[in-house]
């Protein structure tokens, strides 16, 4: 997954392997079947997974205690744009009512997001 081009410049891809199982070349063969990049980005996540969500491991699945990425996207989705309006209504979560979540968030990801201790 990446970047290819930017803005108005012309972007190309070469693609070179001689695959030594069907993922690979599954995976090669999107390129012949497709030029549409988020088509591309969807066929990896099927046959990758997402990877770290915070970290750089490139493939496998995140270890979500509760949604598959892969199955559930519709209501994680849903549950990413609810965090979203929480986030611009409140963006430090800073409401009495949010004491607690603000706690997990940062005992969970504060170093991964390098934000302060909760207070």
């Amino acid at each position: 997954r990446g970047r290819v081009r930017r803005g108005h410049h012309t972007g190309y891809v070469c693609v070179f392997g001689n695959p030594a199982n069907v993922e690979a070349e599954t995976r090669l063969q999107s390129f012949v079947d497709t030029l549409d990049g988020f088509e591309l980005a969807e066929i990896d996540f099927e046959l990758r997974g997402p990877g770290d969500l915070f970290g750089t491991k490139q493939h496998g699945m995140p270890p979500l205690r509760v949604a598959d990425l892969r199955r559930d996207r519709a209501i994680v989705e849903l549950a990413r744009d609810d965090a979203q309006a929480l986030l611009e209504s409140d963006p430090g979560l800073q409401g009495t009512q949010f004491v607690k979540l603000r706690k997990q968030v940062l005992r969970r990801y504060g170093r991964v997001l390098d934000v302060g201790d909760v207070g």
